[in-house]
């Protein structure tokens, strides 16, 4: 284990580069933040896979997009069963991205271009080959060692079942029976992921003492914030009960996805986690940050990890999950101001990640129109309509840039990037394809590596032409430089609205209704309209200077599934 729980010498000794507003103006509440997915960002040394080199080489890409941070999914050393969320090293780099010094040389050049870095943290459970982890399995049943995870004896004459029904979220059981020292079947061991993702026993203060050294390692090697994987996870019920039956028609996995039913989703003790977590980050000066990751629903309810001794943002799922429909999206924009302003939070607002399926295919989906993370594949029965669909996202994210609040974007959405639905079985590496024996596509449709240029190997991911996933040859017409500077393309729809929004000010605006009929989502942020038309007919703009279209207009009105942003005269 690589300097699990000590401080880098010659660190910056807790301070960021920038210092702390005062309270209700930090940073992140308007700010615009990029996920960078590391293994499919930028290749610097040529294997295939991203590194942290090349997100150094690319940094100003992002800086010229105009986002104000950004969040690297995990880089930690992991044997990478679940694209490194195994983590067997949180205060060292993995050799496939690169090194603790190209980390700190990233985080310098992103301050330097005034961009800010958030780690991702995945602290409800670790790799199988974490060291804690080995040492659990080299002691015996009831030790100190084991009570850092959640292993138990197993039910039936001689334990030979699992200790409950819990399934995995990544499909089959969510419990593996281990072998012990003397050979003899012993007990099970927890992982509501994979069977490698063993979970932390959040009730040990140990785990609770671990987590804040690794907190203020990152802290103290610069980084502004972090995200905070199944951050509604953590705690689980006492006595660890079965998920009650599912209804009828219901499979247990979809059962086990209730976070208001599971005795493992949002159980209140979490919430102290966090509040602990606040505690350090307030050690440190420029407004750092953590965001969570928490699937919970309603709104309300998950507006409870932002409150104001908690953590400062939280994703909306909910927001992500809305179908294209203006009832629904006006619904969802207002019970999200209401339920984070309730609690002195903003509003956050994001259309991908690396968990779902890409917006610009996923609107193009006729039956699935929410956010189906299972994948799309090539036997899927409903796949996308590519046109339909990136009209529809290209709206959707000027919709959603001109929302108050902070905005979340994903790699390559700025280049109107779609899922990749034909990949050959054995080029997928996310492991509920595996588990679920191909029978669930998974995640690998929204990683593919990037396309940078349109003549260059590999379309600028690398030099060589490597790529850990192979990229279409149709996004060659797609790739970045074949965008810029094209008024039409994607790429500038995003420079322009991210230059309005930060010219405007509407990251700290407001939302004031326009009635323009049911299938109209219309409104006025300060002195800008925005008018989002989802029905099939054509809506007259109002009199004033068209600043921004998600596509052509037809004279002075705006067309189907179109944005557009109006200045008053």
């Amino acid at each position: 284990m690589a300097n699990e729980t000590l401080s880098p010498s010659g660190a910056p000794a807790r301070v960021s580069h920038a210092q702390s507003s005062q309270p209700g103006h930090e940073w992140w509440r308007t700010a615009v933040i990029y996920q960078i997915y590391p293994r499919s960002f930028a290749d610097a040394n040529g294997d295939g896979i991203g590194d942290l080199a090349g997100i150094t080489t690319r940094l100003d890409s992002l800086a010229a997009l105009g986002v104000d941070a950004v969040w690297l999914s995990p880089f930690f050393r992991s044997p990478q069963n679940d694209a490194g969320y195994d983590v067997s090293d949180y205060c060292d780099v993995d050799p496939l991205f690169g090194t603790l010094a190209d980390f700190d040389r990233m985080r310098e050049r992103a301050h330097e271009l005034g961009l800010r870095v958030i780690v991702d943290l995945v602290p409800n459970h670790c790799s199988s080959e974490h060291v804690w982890f080995q040492e659990a399995l080299a002691a015996r049943p009831g030790s100190i060692e084991r009570d850092r995870f959640m292993f138990r004896e197993g039910k039936g004459e001689n334990g030979e079942l699992p200790p409950n029904n819990w399934q995995s979220i990544f499909g089959g059981p969510a419990w593996t029976r281990v072998t012990e020292a003397n050979g003899e079947p012993g007990q099970w061991y927890l992982h509501l992921f994979d069977s490698t993702q063993p979970d932390f026993n959040w009730k040990n203060e140990w785990v609770w003492e671990r987590f804040r050294e690794i907190l203020r390692f990152w802290l103290d090697r610069g980084a502004d914030g972090f995200r905070v994987d199944v951050a509604h996870g953590l705690m689980k019920a006492e006595g660890l009960p079965d998920v009650p039956e599912p209804e009828e028609g219901e499979s247990l996995a979809e059962a086990m996805m209730k976070p208001d039913e599971v005795p493992y989703w949002a159980q209140p003790p979490v919430h102290e986690v966090y509040r602990d977590w606040h505690k350090v980050l307030d050690e440190y000066e420029g407004d750092r940050v953590l965001c969570a990751e928490a699937w919970v629903e309603p709104l309300s309810r998950a507006a409870l990890w932002v409150r104001s001794d908690e953590m400062h943002q939280a994703f909306n799922f909910s927001y992500l999950a809305t179908p294209w429909e203006a009832p629904k999206l006006r619904a969802v924009i207002d019970e999200s101001i209401a339920a984070f302003g309730e609690v002195g939070a903003p509003s956050t607002w994001v259309l991908s990640n690396h968990d779902v399926v890409r917006h610009a295919s996923r609107l193009g989906l006729t039956v699935h129109a929410a956010a189906p993370a299972s994948g799309i594949g090539p036997a899927s029965e409903d796949k996308p309509d590519e046109v339909l669909g990136l009209k529809r996202a290209r709206a959707a994210t000027a919709l959603m840039l001109s929302l108050p609040g902070s905005a979340y974007l994903y790699q390559g959405e700025e280049l109107g990037l779609p899922e990749v639905i034909e990949l050959d079985d054995h080029v997928r590496e996310d492991p509920t394809f595996h588990r679920t024996n191909g029978e669930v596509y998974g995640r690998d449709g929204c990683r593919v590596p990037l396309p940078w240029e349109a003549d260059a190997p590999a379309f600028g991911f690398n030099d060589s032409g490597a790529s850990w996933l192979p990229q279409p040859a149709e996004w060659s017409a797609i790739a970045r430089d074949a965008q810029l500077g094209d008024p039409t393309s994607t790429l500038e729809l995003y420079r322009r609205a991210l230059a309005l929004r930060a010219e405007h000010e509407l990251g700290s605006g407001s939302v004031d209704w326009i009635n323009l009929g049911d299938e109209v989502v219309a409104f006025r942020n300060g002195a800008i309209t925005v008018i989002a038309n989802l029905g099939e007919g054509a809506v007259e703009l109002p009199a004033g200077e068209v600043l921004l279209s998600s596509g052509p207009l037809d004279g002075r009105a705006v067309p189907s599934d179109t944005a557009v942003w109006v200045r008053a005269e």
